[in-house]
């Protein structure tokens, strides 16, 4: 795999730089993103947990890939700014569960019977 990076760009405002990079791999398959993030870390010198692949497309009939990673400061300021799902896509969030509508209902347990009234007694007539 090789990686190359084409451009860049400071932003000192949001206390990361951007870059667009492009990979040849060769006769192998598109590489995963987390073997991306492994590279470009080693490459910038930047610890893996502040390299954030944005977006990574496979040219179509080509053993090349181009993509937008952005390296921070810190993670606690990556994780402030990026995206939920750019995280989870990263491995640097879990991805949250839902629970299914029903199970909420079925978790809790039935409501008691209320105790009924007793009516007035019947008169006679």
């Amino acid at each position: 795999m090789e990686l190359k990076i084409l451009e860049e760009r400071p932003n000192p405002l949001l206390k990361r730089v951007e870059y667009r990079f492009e990979i040849g791999h060769g006769l192998a398959a598109t590489p995963t993103r987390d073997t991306v993030r492994v590279e470009f870390a080693k490459l910038v010198k930047v610890p893996k947990d502040r390299v954030i692949i944005e977006r990574m497309n496979a040219r179509y009939g080509m053993a090349k890939s181009e993509g937008v990673a952005v390296t921070y400061q810190s993670v606690e300021i990556a994780k402030s700014i990026v995206r939920e799902h750019i995280l989870v896509r990263n491995g640097l969030k879990e991805k949250a569960v839902k629970a299914a509508p029903g199970a909420a209902a079925e978790a809790a347990p039935p409501p008691e019977p209320a105790a009924k009234k007793e009516s007035a007694p019947k008169k006679d007539a």
